[in-house]
């Protein structure tokens, strides 16, 4: 079974999309009507910006989600998901592309999400850290444990997890996670905490606009971040999507239950090769490709 998994934020290059742009004409049509949906031509920031015009949250999260569902578009008839999985923003991607989500309606909560959090990361300083070479559990105690806010936001792999929280509280847990024998507890160079309770202003944001929109019945199941289980049913799609600005990526327990379930190849669709990446770490055994153009 085919299962196509969709990065998330941090996957972002210059020049991102501009071979789809060049060598598709859906794909130009696509991101023409992104430039009109949007109001500003995201495309000249995507093919021509720096990285660090690349990096604005409300730049980095729609152009990744156009790099992603505009590439599924283009595989046409080669596009046969069993399956499909989402790295946080991913998930929205992989909505669109199991026809839960419209391009249209997809693109509009991602770039409201984006703005959402952005308004919520200047609320409270916050941040993210990088925690490598601990159990799950050892670090959600050390968390537990300490002062303020800061928890499990990432379960990237095993031993690769990134915890997330208000600045004091996320270096305290770095501090204590290299004394309990962690590799590594690199602080992120990320705007705020993403995955945390320091978002629920943009959960409630956010969750306005997703009652508000239209999701279909989708072609195959959604293991999505929040439950890593697969979801068929929209009002249970919808609740999880809400739930995912302040519950934590279970990531390592999607790809293992996608498995379980039967995945036999991972097919990343998107820009880099992260999620690849994180597959193999978590089964050696998997087998995982990348999503080529098909003009």
């Amino acid at each position: 079974m085919n299962a196509y998994i969709f990065p998330g934020q941090g996957a972002q290059f210059t020049g991102m999309g501009l071979d789809l742009y060049n060598q598709s004409a859906l794909a130009k049509q696509l991101f023409e009507q992104a430039n009109d949906i949007l109001g500003f031509r995201i495309t000249d920031i995507m093919f021509e910006g720096t990285a660090e015009d690349l990096k604005q949250t409300k730049v980095t999260q729609p152009a990744i989600f156009l790099h992603s569902v505009i590439l599924a578009k283009t595989l046409g008839d080669h596009f046969k998901p069993d399956m499909v999985a989402g790295h946080s923003l991913g998930e929205f991607s992989a909505l669109v592309a199991n026809k839960t989500l419209s391009f249209e309606d997809g693109l509009q909560l991602v770039f409201k999400r984006a703005l959402a959090m952005q308004k919520a990361c200047e609320l409270q300083p916050s941040t993210m850290a990088a925690v490598l070479g601990l159990e799950d559990d050892i670090v959600e105690n050390i968390c537990a444990e300490t002062a303020g806010v800061v928890v499990a936001a990432n379960y990237n792999c095993p031993g690769q997890l990134v915890i997330s929280g208000d600045i004091d509280a996320v270096n305290n847990a770095c501090e204590a996670l290299k004394a309990a024998g962690a590799r590594r507890a690199l602080v992120l160079p990320v705007g705020g905490a993403f995955h945390s309770p320091l978002m629920e202003p943009a959960r409630e944001e956010l969750a306005n606009a997703i009652e508000n929109t239209q999701f279909s019945k989708p072609i195959c199941p959604i293991y999505q971040n929040v439950t890593a289980a697969a979801v068929n049913n929209e009002a249970d799609i919808k609740q999880n999507l809400i739930s995912q600005l302040t519950a934590p990526v279970k990531w390592t327990q999607s790809v293992n239950q996608m498995i379980a379930d039967g995945a036999s190849e991972f097919i990343e669709v998107g820009p880099g090769n992260v999620l690849q990446g994180l597959v193999k770490k978590i089964n050696r055994d998997a087998i995982t490709s990348a999503a080529q153009l098909n003009p």
